[in-house]
């Protein structure tokens, strides 16, 4: 989280510092019109930076992924600037639109418009000649983009319609490119503001143009096969067994990968559960019948079936320099914590651990597996039926670990429960750099 901060914040601080050495949102003396110029050039900047920044972090690029700790961390700061970005494309779209529109109501007065009847030639001239184009299609473009991010952050909106539609914010950045450059100053092109604002243009666009492509999953992409599935019906589980071709190269414990069943509903994220072995190259996933997708995917998965398998991506990786550890996997969530016991079990580390894992529904089979596993990983595991026992506390770990003060906390499940456990944590004087959740939430 703090690194996701430091990024956002340090973006809008470089962008702003840039804009600063150029030009000034001190206008004097200070007027509506004057402030609208500077005010419309610097919301532009930083809206298209936001933007250009958010699809550089769509395309999974591994060295950003390790900086910011996992893949997860990285589509929640993509999330974040395409916020910001719609927030502040929505001001320099009113500043700039709704002065118009003030001005024909007559609610304000345009002053003449100072070089008025002046001739510009050679490059000024045509970037001149260019702006009637560039803000008809920024302004499109605006109206797409805002109805494509609202989509995204509708949760009920179907998650297949919703990575269609989100790709089209691609191509729309294209004209937005366009228009952003065209609009820009002309005074600033020799300048440091508007040197960041091409660079800012050109790598967008550049990502736009790979995520078209369909890069990176392409170059992350593996065929697999279906080997082996098992229902567990009381619990809406599946576990399902994959083999992957020669083109996957191994992955750590509590990583994951987005698996394709269905080529018309896309891939989907699902945490591996279980360490790699090249010997048979196969890999265990275990999915929560939470949607649509899953639910058809429980009816249709079977033995010998096709799938593609793209990864692995994530930094849930249980490195750390405590020598006890306490790991809370709910619901679903245990599953980054089997793969990691299946690990120890061949790779001890002289850890003390203790899993806690927390679920509304019991089945007799699952838990016995999850109970062998942890043995012979050497976990002391603690089960707790939310249905029969409450809620897991941050008061019933600290009350089953004596050495809670010197631990790590890695929690996989509930955005709910992890904030209260961190929270708790945090009032006892655990530092934030011990406390490890994953963010498994690609909307």
């Amino acid at each position: 989280m703090a690194r996701i901060s430091v990024f956002f914040w340090g973006w809008i601080a470089l962008v702003s510092g840039v804009w600063l050495m150029s030009d000034s949102l001190w206008v004097s003396p200070f007027a509506y019109f004057p402030f609208r110029k500077v005010f419309v050039q610097y919301s532009g900047l930083l809206a298209v930076c936001m933007m250009a920044a958010a699809l550089v972090l769509a395309l999974r690029l591994r060295l950003l992924e390790r900086w910011l700790g996992g893949l997860d961390k990285v589509y929640r700061l993509h999330k974040w600037l395409g916020i910001a970005a719609l927030v502040l494309a929505t001001l320099h779209w009113w500043w700039a639109q709704g002065t118009k529109w003030m001005v024909g109501w007559g609610w304000l007065e345009r002053p003449a418009r100072k070089g008025a009847g002046q001739e510009f030639v050679g490059l000024e001239a045509w970037f001149r000649g260019q702006r009637g184009l560039a803000e008809t299609l920024g302004e499109w473009a605006f109206y797409i983009v805002a109805v494509l991010i609202i989509l995204a952050l509708v949760k009920t909106f179907p998650y297949h319609l919703f990575r269609k539609t989100h790709k089209l914010l691609a191509l729309v950045f294209l004209p937005l490119a366009w228009h952003s450059f065209i609009l820009m100053e002309f005074s600033y092109r020799l300048e440091p503001v508007g040197w960041l604002t091409l660079a800012a243009v050109l790598a967008g666009s550049v990502a736009a143009v790979l995520l078209l492509l369909g890069w990176p999953a392409k170059a992350r992409r593996v065929p697999g096969e279906m080997v082996s599935v098992h229902h567990y019906p009381g619990l809406h589980v599946f576990e399902c067994l994959v083999r992957v071709g020669e083109g996957w190269r191994g992955h750590q414990p509590g990583q994951f990968a987005f698996v394709t069943t269905d080529p018309r509903e896309g891939p989907h994220p699902y945490t591996i559960a279980s360490g790699w072995d090249p010997a048979t190259r196969c890999m265990k996933f275990v999915v929560k019948e939470l949607g649509d997708h899953t639910r058809r995917a429980s009816a249709k998965v079977c033995n010998g079936m096709p799938v593609t398998v793209e990864g692995p991506y994530g930094g849930f990786d249980f490195e750390d320099d405590c020598r006890t550890q306490i790991w809370v996997g709910a619901g679903i969530g245990i599953t980054p914590f089997i793969a990691r016991m299946n690990y120890l079990a061949t790779h001890p580390d002289n850890r003390r651990v203790y899993l806690f894992h927390t679920t509304a529904d019991v089945n007799e089979e699952a838990l016995d597996k999850l109970r062998a596993d942890a043995g012979a990983a050497g976990v002391d595991l603690i089960i707790r039926c939310s249905r029969t026992e409450g809620r897991l506390t941050a008061q019933d770990i600290r009350d089953a670990v004596p050495d809670w003060q010197q631990a790590s906390l890695w929690c996989c499940g509930p955005v709910a429960l992890a904030k209260a456990l961190f929270a708790q944590f945090r009032k006892w004087g655990v530092p934030g750099r011990r406390l490890h959740r994953e963010f498994f939430d690609m909307r």
